[in-house]
């Protein structure tokens, strides 16, 4: 999967777009999409999905794939929310605030309203947040990421360090896959002993293995004349597009115009 996102961040339609235009679009909606209300986030969430998925050209299958997995993760979360029990002796207290409940012996179980909606606007907010970031993520690369950090003044150890892990993501996983696949066929994971057993000699060899290529990887860089910062090039090949700049500043504004005019109470029922 991670090979893939880096080869759709290479070949996606908007790949010519200047990579810093694509930051600050993504961080200006995400910082609306943190400060907003749901019927906002909900719109930043179709908006970013349509800029995605339309514009980018970026397959389906995979955007949707990645969104579930986020949906799954936020739905095991908000039961905690919304889940709330009191001693039956105090089930006045809660008798407004109880959407659903049953009783278990001396205790009250409900489904509480105001955690419905604490867990709704955080559910709401978080797809928003990770629409923005997926944005980005599907539609530039990582070394241009890099590159526009740098232009931005960010502190090269902190560059160096984001690209250090991203090449070991890579390393990883390759190393995970080749274990993985000898021991699959030798049977390794044929019943739960033996998995169990497989498991735990994958990551003791893949501790040592990650640690051999970091070994190699270090003698890589000295062999080339490393000097404290690792430099990379890319062509400035990237093509402005009214289009596209003039819908993101209008599509910005209104939203940030929506936000205002709920807080102003001209939408009193969103």
């Amino acid at each position: 999967m991670t090979l893939q996102l880096d080869t759709l961040a290479y070949t996606n339609r908007l790949r010519r777009l200047p990579p810093e235009h694509k930051l600050i679009f993504a961080f200006t909606t995400l910082i609306i999409s943190l400060c907003s209300h749901p019927l906002v986030q909900i719109l930043i969430l179709i908006w970013m999905s349509i800029w995605t998925v339309i514009y980018a050209k970026i397959p389906a299958g995979v955007y949707w794939r990645l969104l579930i997995f986020t949906i799954v993760f936020c739905l095991t979360s908000l039961p905690a929310l919304m889940v709330n029990g009191v001693a039956i002796s105090h089930l006045e207290i809660v008798k407004l605030d109880s959407f659903y409940g049953l009783n278990f012996g001396n205790f009250y179980i409900y489904i509480s309203r105001s955690g419905s909606i604490q867990a709704w606007g955080i559910l709401t907010r978080s797809l928003a947040s990770v629409s923005c970031l997926y944005f980005l993520m599907f539609t530039v690369p990582f070394t241009e990421i890099l590159q526009t950090l740098r232009w931005l003044k960010f502190p090269t150890l902190l560059t160096d360090l984001l690209l250090l892990m991203y090449r070991f993501i890579f390393i990883l996983l390759k190393t995970v896959n080749e274990l993985w696949t000898a021991q699959n066929s030798r049977s390794g994971y044929r019943n739960w002993h033996t998995s169990m057993k497989s498991l735990a000699l994958l990551i003791g060899q893949l501790l040592q293995r990650t640690l051999q290529q970091y070994s190699q990887f270090s003698l890589g860089l000295q062999a080339r004349g490393f000097a404290g910062e690792l430099r990379f090039w890319h062509p400035r090949r990237y093509r402005l597009s009214p289009r596209y700049t003039i819908e993101a500043i209008c599509g910005c504004i209104i939203l940030i115009g929506l936000e205002i005019c709920r807080n102003a109470g001209i939408f009193t029922r969103i």
